[in-house]
């Protein structure tokens, strides 16, 4: 039984194999970036609302 993952007629293409030999790598960078970047300003946007909604409830307990 054949170990191989070889699938239709690709075992008998006849052109050459692609060899890749530059690829850029600033998309992962970016991505990765942009999604560290969506975090912070998650975090940023909470903690202002916990601050907004703490002053709100406390505010009038605290100035009597």
């Amino acid at each position: 039984m054949s170990q191989h993952n070889i699938i239709g007629s690709e075992a008998f293409d006849r052109t050459p194999f692609v060899i890749i030999r530059q690829v850029r790598a600033g998309g992962m960078r970016r991505r990765r970036t942009r999604t560290a970047m969506a975090f912070v300003a998650g975090a940023a946007a909470t903690a202002a609302v916990g601050l907004i909604t703490a002053a709100a409830i406390l505010g009038p307990a605290l100035t009597t």
